[in-house]
């Protein structure tokens, strides 16, 4: 059988979907043809291949390209002093509500261009690819008009073809009420369908819709409005849901098919249920957890119940989670959420993938997946989320290469 590369030598986790845990296989092999795992198991039941290199890894151990499902990674300015403020006492809502926030980085970001943007974003992406990260989901959100809105997301699509990784992007519109629209949500909702959603759609710029169901966001019923309109242009959604409160907006995205709901501090059991129903995937952000200070725990143990797959992600934005390493948010996933090391490693690519509706293309070492390969120098897959501030990355392999 004719590949173009093969692995040997290796010791695999291959996180497959059929595979028992985290599917070990003790004396491995992968083996690509363009751009494509051709095999992927035992040594010993490997076909006859015949590749143009082969690679051994000495023992090393195999995972698929880790997969950061959640980031606000384009963005201008920072929000240091709001951490500040922070640290002096102030809740992140009587920020927002005084102008910080959301608003501050808009206004940074909208007095940006797209280079600025991108040589920013840049820095952000390259920490993650250097953690072995080959898939990264970018939302917009920051700039709140169609065109701002559109040059985020232009953006977003630059880095992936700057750089070997790939990269998902999320219309995050219904972000915050940008300062045009004081008092009037309906009407930027209004706006967010009829114009900037389709705009978006027509240019090919977003692959999925994303919105804020909070307090200080948006409602239930502004949400479902821009769920229609991502609908009628073929978009699946996502959504940010019971962070600070409960306002039922997990329930709401499951009862629209939603890949996933996120943060959900607040979910309480009738969101879980709905979301076991609908297979929406949770995706639990520790970094903005433990920047903002938070205390009250997602459900985890109702989550587990249910059987709802949960995602880990860094949330990387400049307000709160200002996070990079994709490695630290699976320490931080086991030490605050009391995660166990398979439900954090699966929570970074299986799982991860799934939350971006991308199951088929990523996410496992399996035949006709893409072949993106972290290689590690560890002697167990429970270092990667056990060891803090330590890179253990010996090579990234994104599409064979």
């Amino acid at each position: 059988m004719r590949c173009d590369k093969i692995w040997t030598g290796a010791r695999l986790a291959t996180m497959a979907a059929d595979a028992p845990g985290l599917g070990l296989v003790a004396d491995g092999v992968v083996a690509a043809r363009d751009g494509l795992i051709l095999y992927v198991g035992p040594a010993a039941d490997a076909p006859d291949l015949d590749a143009g290199e082969t690679i051994s890894c000495e023992g090393r151990w195999i995972t698929p390209g880790l997969i950061d499902c959640h980031t606000h990674l384009i963005h201008a300015g920072d929000r240091s002093h709001e951490f500040e403020l922070r640290l002096q006492g102030a809740s992140y809502e009587e920020i927002a509500r005084a102008g910080g926030g959301i608003a501050s980085t808009v206004r940074a970001t909208r007095q940006a261009s797209e280079q600025d943007l991108v040589d920013a974003a840049r820095l952000r992406i390259d920490a993650l690819i250097a953690e072995g990260v080959t898939t990264v989901e970018i939302k917009s959100g920051y700039g709140l008009t169609t065109a701002d809105e559109a040059r985020m997301l232009r953006a977003a699509r630059r880095l992936g073809r700057e750089r070997s990784v790939r990269v998902a992007t999320t219309f995050l519109g219904a972000h915050a009420l940008p300062p045009e629209f004081v008092g009037d949500p309906d009407g930027y909702i209004d706006m967010i369908c009829t114009q900037m959603l389709p705009a978006i759609a027509s240019e090919g710029l977003a692959d999925a819709v994303d919105a804020f169901c909070e307090g200080i966001g948006f409602t239930l019923e502004q949400t479902a409005r821009v769920f229609d309109a991502a609908a009628a242009h073929g978009l699946p959604v996502k959504l940010h849901a019971e962070q600070l409160s409960n306002l039922h907006g997990a329930a709401l995205a499951a009862r629209y098919g939603a890949l996933s709901a996120d943060h959900l501090e607040h979910l309480d059991v009738a969101g879980v249920a709905a979301m076991a129903r609908a297979g929406t995937v949770a995706t639990l952000l520790p970094g903005a957890f433990y920047f903002v200070r938070e205390t009250k725990l997602p459900p985890i143990a109702s989550l587990r119940a249910a059987g709802v797959p949960i995602a880990l992600a860094t949330d990387c934005n400049p307000g709160t989670s200002p996070l990079t390493s994709l490695l630290l948010a699976l320490n931080m996933g086991a030490t605050l959420y009391r995660l166990t090391v398979e439900e954090c490693l699966l929570a970074v690519t299986r799982n991860a993938a799934r939350a971006l509706g991308l199951s088929a293309q990523i996410g496992g070492l399996e035949a006709g997946k893409s072949c993106d390969l972290a290689i590690w120098d560890i002697e167990r897959p429970a270092e990667l989320v056990y060891r803090m501030g330590f890179n253990p990355l010996n090579a990234r392999v994104w599409r064979g290469q």
